[in-house]
């Protein structure tokens, strides 16, 4: 969802002049080889906020190319200032809704991981249909997956950390690679977000779940 937020004159400026060099092109399907210039692993960040889970991700991870998506005008100003200073040229940036890289976009069986960090949990029972995470996404998100590619969620919100965990289990594409039932014990490779700092702050918890497409 679109948000109205306060865009700097430095991020706006980032939109206009660097936005075109690192966009990802959706003229036609997506061929990682041919973006990059190179076989790597490709990892999808939906959501990217603020953008500092993805340079972080991008700079430990220089072998593993990366595609992040959001909508939020202000974090994708200050994401392309962290690419552009820190020189790094294994991102794309989509500005927009995920879900146009669903539809015939993405190939399926392509992508080694997904990262789905701190979603909107829309609190309000009368707003759930509006979660991110539904059944028929999950499979979406499972089908964009190579085989043995991760699918790793997190939020600060127990009711949605538990309805997520209940819809990935019930993908039959997805398993849950801390066994039935259960949360990672830890969050991998995520790094400690804007959003868990601030949840946290609030006294909240924060459950990772950590998917494998596959057995």
């Amino acid at each position: 969802m679109r948000r109205a937020g306060r865009v700097t004159i430095a991020q706006r400026e980032a939109l206009d002049t660097l936005l075109p060099s690192y966009a990802l092109d959706l003229t036609g399907p997506f061929d990682a080889e041919g973006v990059f210039g190179r076989v790597a692993p490709c990892w999808l960040e939906i959501g990217f906020g603020n953008g500092g889970v993805l340079l972080d991700l991008a700079a430990r991870f220089p072998d593993v190319d990366f595609v992040g998506a959001e909508v939020h005008d202000p974090g994708v100003g200050r994401l392309l200032i962290g690419l552009h200073e820190q020189r790094l040229t294994n991102v794309r940036v989509h500005h927009g809704d995920v879900t146009d890289l669903f539809s015939g976009c993405i190939p399926n069986d392509t992508l080694a991981r997904i990262l789905l960090f701190f979603p909107d949990p829309w609190p309000k029972k009368r707003h759930h249909k509006r979660r991110f995470v539904q059944p028929v996404r999950a499979r979406q998100l499972a089908q964009l997956l190579c085989e043995g590619g991760v699918l790793h969620a997190a939020t600060d919100w127990q009711p949605y950390a538990e309805d997520m965990l209940a819809v990935f289990e019930a993908e039959p594409l997805l398993t849950n690679t801390s066994a039935s039932g259960n949360f990672a014990p830890d969050a991998d490779v995520r790094p400690e977000t804007h959003f868990e700092r601030r949840g946290r702050r609030l006294g909240h918890d924060v459950w990772d779940l950590i998917f494998r497409r596959g057995p």
